[in-house]
């Protein structure tokens, strides 16, 4: 490992270290990743969800390294970041991850390789080619990337339209293994995407996931389709996902409505540019009476709220991830002929909302999970033009992943959390500072919050 950090170490200091040379490379055995393990999956039974903690299920452990497939390729990981889905594998909710390792390694021979006892977490990386299977062409070793996390079979028919129909569609290092926050980490090639050469390592890493699931969600075609001059409504709109949101909106001539929980979290929004803020924590929103009954009064202050915004409009488009706390609420608050797309449930999977509102008024809902590979090579065109940056707000070294995945679980974070891997500090990666310097106010807007 130390002659692969070596390498990359001195291409940071300017030395040219081909490709050739970096094929070269004697890979390791083994590496470090940050797993959970099979038999503590029932480690915090009995327990609510909040209070599960991650840092007591994340281990870091050295791992072997797994066979290289066809059409596969090592990535030695400088940095990668958290998301919801490694929250969720850490407290084995709604159901552990070992289920999905089990029935991808009944797939084939190949895939049985993912089926182990031990599951390498995480769905962001940026990090440098090592070593390529055969049938990559596109790629090869010394290749400074990101990846996006959609890993498809596509052996069937289904998924050659849009490849997050394909049968065998997963989520690299969900349900899949062999994932992100590791030294090393295995992927297909068709998950890397040339890195934004003004960021840095952990800069490059934050945005994937989440960025590539705002893109489809707002503004594909398989989304909402969201057009100039759209009202849309953001819940959570600095963070992780809203924070892409409310920036895809304002960058397409859209007006995001952004709510947020706190006056901080304002701010952000206004530094991104928005101007039509909601504080949910001083309007005091209690959209639910108790565990059964939603309160329908509380949906039209919320909807008059948005109005006293907007000029009187209600919203084209409501960006939705929340979930069970907040569905009612955005059902109605959508205009006629509306839509409602969404991604996650958050706050629960189990949705409410008065069907009158939706087919009386002819509104949608849309389904959307995570992205194809093109709209995921467009978000992150879009990072690599400057035209839409990284929301990191914070690094955390790769023993420190569990308070790291601890704090997303507890909304104790702003935008995204950042995980250095082989990158010994931050700073890293960055390969065009004068590029860099003409957007360093909008990359670093949520440094320190």
């Amino acid at each position: 490992m130390k002659n692969i950090v070596d390498a990359i170490a001195a291409r940071e200091a300017g030395t040219t270290v081909t490709a050739e040379e970096f094929a070269a490379l004697e890979l390791p055995e083994s590496y470090r990743g940050v797993t959970v393990h099979k038999d503590e999956a029932g480690m915090f039974e009995g327990l609510e969800a909040r209070d599960k903690d991650p840092r007591k299920s994340l281990h870091v452990d050295d791992v072997p390294l797994p066979e290289l497939g066809p059409g596969e390729a090592y990535v030695a990981v400088m940095a990668s970041a958290i998301n919801y889905n490694t929250v969720w594998t850490s407290i084995f909710e709604p159901v552990s991850t070992f289920g999905f390792l089990e029935r991808y390694g009944r797939t084939s021979p190949l895939a049985k390789r993912h089926d182990l006892p031990y599951h390498v977490v995480g769905s962001d990386l940026a990090g440098v080619v090592l070593k390529t299977g055969l049938g990559v062409h596109a790629w090869k070793p010394g290749d400074e990337v990101v990846a996006h996390c959609l890993s498809v079979e596509l052996e069937g028919p289904d998924g050659h339209n849009d490849t997050m129909l394909d049968p065998e569609q997963r989520i690299w290092g969900f349900e899949t293994n062999f994932g992100g926050l590791a030294e090393i980490a295995l992927v297909k090639s068709n998950q890397l995407m040339p890195k934004p050469d003004h960021l840095t390592w952990e800069e490059a890493a934050s945005p994937g996931l989440v960025n590539s699931t705002a893109y489809r969600q707002l503004v594909s075609r398989n989304g909402a389709g969201m057009k100039q001059g759209d009202n849309v409504l953001i819940w959570g709109a600095s963070g992780g996902l809203g924070g892409f949101a409310t920036q895809y909106a304002l960058n397409g001539g859209a007006t995001p409505v952004c709510v947020v929980s706190n006056d901080e979290k304002a701010d952000i929004c206004r530094a991104m540019g928005a101007e039509l803020i909601i504080n949910r924590s001083e309007k005091a929103y209690k959209f639910w009476k108790d565990e059964h009954t939603q309160d329908q009064k509380e949906w039209r202050r919320f909807g008059q709220d948005i109005r006293e915004l907007t000029g009187g409009e209600d919203v084209d488009i409501v960006f939705e991830h929340p979930g069970r706390e907040t569905f009612g609420a955005s059902v109605y608050a959508a205009r006629k002929g509306g839509t409602i797309v969404t991604c996650a449930s958050t706050s629960g999977y189990l949705h409410q909302y008065d069907n009158r509102y939706l087919w009386m008024n002819l509104k949608r809902i849309i389904g959307s999970h995570f992205a194809n590979y093109r709209e995921s090579w467009e978000a992150n065109r879009l990072i690599s033009k400057g035209m839409i940056h990284p929301t990191l707000s914070r690094s955390y070294r790769l023993e420190e992943t569990g308070q790291a995945a601890l704090d997303v679980h507890k909304n104790a974070h702003q935008g995204k959390v950042g995980v250095l891997c082989l990158a010994d500090s931050e700073g890293l990666g960055v390969r065009d500072r004068e590029f860099r310097s003409k957007h360093e106010d909008a990359i670093n807007r949520f440094r320190g919050i």
